[in-house]
């Protein structure tokens, strides 16, 4: 089909393809530019908006020639070239100022507005957050890829976990839009994008030059401030923070995080280039998850710490780079990007299985440098009389990557684990045609190739050292079939990947015992995904979407961060629905409702638990919840939140919002289960239009004795009989020792908290 564009076109104007004016089958994206005041209605979270199958005149309001945003208000930012069509009901946009309304524990939690997606941390405000969506334990940011201004966050081949996406250093204040995508159904999203792919836009200026003081509970503490002028033809703006917070945990988190930003934007969204600065550093204490025994027992209080010394620090410096433009036949855009970031993270899970003296804790070191870009073209024209466009583009990025393992005591080093060098590169292409049969009928077919290629020096054990590379192609489809009466149906099918941790792909001996063989991982690993979906409008001021989804994970071998070595993981498949909802009743009066219900499920059978099981028999503490089964730990099965906003642009405002995650399954078996998490955060303050604003949030509003997450696993502590036993003269089978106390191992949440902040506008 690209082809036979290629070689028989007719040219259309650029932005031919765009909305009529009148179109009235999906909501208005709100444009604010420097020359024109923002509307006055406050923003809903969006479906991108649909492209009609007849050309159209080009509208000069349209998102895609608008100059600088400012305030988060959700059009397109400068240099990020034209928003493409909605291809899937559970494709979206929220705007920045829609996040900035949610009350928020942390600055990850305000990717909640993605529909049935849960951020949590378990360990240390420092840490990236843990992430869950569709089924999925996504761990650190596996599977869901998130760009921050064109940027990975995603760290390939990382010292804690594959995928570790940290956005500690995101300022809400700073965010113009979330783009959100479900699947791998999309040519221009590659690794790590199966189950979802973020994409946060960045403001370009500000109406006003703000300032902002919080004071909270456990003592939160943070400074911000904000401010853009015009600088030649373009804009600069500058933003920064500082914040220090202790949380109720005995031993305090001691948060101190720096963070800075600088933007430099000039031109429009398709003809327009961006430079972005960023700086960011954070040390912190961790209260890690604990045993509920412990609790159980009094061994701790319920905000205590097994290890004090447990924590981190971390920096991150990047420069990157958008420029975006058109002429006679189409659009094209180009990114580029450096990141130099650091993480040193110490951690005790197990606390006394493997070392029963010292404890278990261990050092994880990443330093990297990341480079990366991309560039792609559209063409608009058509192919016997029928509307196309085809885009074409090219992904490319190197890790250059050291990495170090150790046993430590009180962050003191004991013995090394593992420490390798590691170099990484990809070269990713694909491109996409989309046919607009009818007026109420498109279609997108597209293709997806991905080539990686890692060199792994491991200084300990040259046997783990080596080279690995793969290349893998992935088609992908999507058709609309719509607008009737305001509503438009969605399918999409396709292929995706991601990548596992390098070191994986190499690793043939255990670190910790060379005589141990292991079968290196795969490199890439395939995901295969459909999805229907509905969006309407036919409720006037109500946008609902119902989405039908299936994801199957191939089989394979995953390196474990934590231990230094592999472990296999089974087939997976998921399948599920989402209900998506937002209604504004009155221009002060705003609600959204979400539901996410998945089945998830191992395929085939576990001989390898079965042996374990019955390794440990005659130890019910240690066998409990080691039978095999094909439950998948940590695979939310029911994801729901209920939220309410009210006010104008000035006077009185507030909010409240209800999260819900269902209990979950901790071991294959489903002996162990977590409690379910709900938790209410509420907001109430006053504005004026002058831009002083005062605001109290109340987090976990009602106080709900529940946890961040949960896990089940085995481990010991120095009070367990087992431990005792382990040590006398007469020891249990040595499977047993190893196996531990199996429990439930929690990180409970915060209670009732609250932060109170003033801000000023000059």
């Amino acid at each position: 089909m690209a082809g036979a564009v290629f070689a028989s076109c007719t040219v259309w104007p650029v932005g031919a393809l765009a909305a009529p004016a009148d179109a009235d089958d999906l909501p208005t994206i709100t444009v604010v530019s420097k020359k024109k005041k923002r509307a006055q209605t406050p923003q809903v979270r969006l479906p991108v908006q649909a492209a009609p199958a007849a050309p159209a005149r080009p509208s000069t309001d349209s998102a895609s020639s608008s100059a600088a945003v400012a305030n988060g208000s959700g059009a397109a930012e400068v240099g990020s070239g034209a928003r493409p069509p909605s291809g899937m009901a559970s494709e979206m946009q929220v705007s920045g100022e829609k996040l900035n309304q949610r009350p928020a524990t942390r600055p990850g939690e305000v990717l909640e507005g993605v529909p049935g997606l849960i951020v949590t941390q378990h360990s240390g405000e420092g840490k990236a957050n843990q992430y869950f969506l569709r089924g999925y334990n996504l761990d650190h940011g596996t599977d869901m890829a998130i760009y921050v201004d064109g940027v990975p966050a995603n760290m390939r081949t990382h010292g804690h976990g594959q995928g570790y996406s940290d956005l500690n250093w995101l300022m809400p204040e700073t965010i113009n839009s979330l783009d959100i995508r479900k699947g791998p159904y999309f040519a221009d999203e590659g690794d790590f994008a199966s189950v979802g792919n973020l994409h946060i836009g960045l403001i370009d200026l500000t109406e006003r030059n703000t300032a902002s003081v919080t004071l909270g509970s456990f003592g939160y503490r943070r400074l911000f401030g904000m401010g853009s002028s015009k600088v030649g033809d373009g804009t600069l703006l500058v933003a920064g923070e500082g914040g220090t917070y202790n949380g109720p945990w005995d031993n305090p988190d001691d948060v101190r995080k720096l963070n800075t930003l600088a933007r430099y934007t000039q031109g429009t969204a398709t003809d327009g280039l961006s430079i972005t600065g960023m700086a960011y550093a954070n040390k912190w204490n961790s209260t890690d998850q604990v045993p509920t025994r412990a609790f159980d027992t009094d061994v701790l209080s319920r905000w205590g710490a097994i290890d004090p010394s447990d924590g981190g620090n971390t920096n991150r410096f990047a420069l990157s780079s958008r420029i975006a433009g058109t002429d006679g036949i189409g659009a094209w855009k180009a990114n580029a990007y450096v990141v130099k970031s650091s993480l040193d993270l110490y951690n005790d899970f197990t606390y006394y299985l493997s070392d029963p003296v010292l404890g278990d804790q261990f050092h994880q070191h990443d330093g990297r440098l990341m480079l990366g870009g991309a560039a792609s073209r559209s063409f608009v024209g058509s192919v016997g009389g029928l509307p196309t466009e085809t885009v074409v583009g090219v992904q490319t990025r190197y890790d250059d990557i050291d990495l170090a393992l150790t046993n430590t005591y009180r962050r003191n080093f004991v013995s090394a684990v593992r420490s390798d060098k590691v170099r990484e590169s990809s070269v990713s292409i694909y491109a996409e045609n989309t046919v607009h049969w009818t007026s109420w009928l498109r279609t997108t077919l597209g293709w997806r190739g991905d080539y990686y290629d890692a060199t792994v020096n491991s200084l300990f054990n040259a046997n783990n050292s080596g080279r690995a590379n793969e290349a893998i192609g992935s088609p992908k489809f999507r058709a609309v079939i719509g607008p009737f009466h305001q509503t438009e149906f969605f399918v999409g099918a396709g292929m995706g990947m991601h990548s596992n941790d390098a070191r994986g792909a190499t690793t043939t001996e255990s670190p910790t015992d060379s005589s141990t063989r292991l079968d290196p991982s795969p490199f890439l690993v395939r995901t295969k995904g459909a999805e229907v979906g509905v969006r309407t409008k036919i409720v006037p001021g109500l946008t609902s979407t119902v989405s039908l989804f299936m994801l199957n994970q191939a089989s394979e071998i995953l390196f474990s961060g934590d231990a230094g070595d592999t472990e296999a993981s089974r087939a997976s498949r998921r399948y599920g629905v989402e209900f998506t909802n937002d209604y504004r009743l009155f221009s002060w009066l705003a609600f959204d409702a979400d539901l996410a219900v998945t089945h998830a499920r191992f395929v085939g059978y576990d001989g390898d638990q079965a042996a374990l099981y019955a390794s440990l028999a005659g130890y019910p503490e240690a066998q409990m919840g080691n039978a095999p089964g094909n439950f998948i730990p940590n695979a939310p099965a029911v994801v729901a939140s209920v939220g309410m906003d009210l006010g104008e642009k000035a006077g009185w405002f507030g909010g409240l919002r209800w999260r819900y995650l269902g209990s979950v399954p901790l071991t294959n078996d489903n002996t162990w289960r977590s409690l379910p998490v709900s938790v209410v955060n509420g907001r109430i303050g006053y504005r004026t239009a002058e831009g002083w604003r005062i605001q109290l949030d109340a987090l976990n509003l009602f106080n709900a004795k529940t946890n961040q997450i949960s896990y089940g696993y085995g481990s010991l502590l120095k009070t367990d009989a087992l431990y005792a036993l382990c040590q006398s003269g007469s020891p249990p089978p040595t499977a047993v020792c190893q196996n531990g106390v199996m429990d439930a191992v929690v990180h409970p949440a915060e209670p009732l908290a609250v932060r109170l902040t003033i801000a000023g506008s000059f």
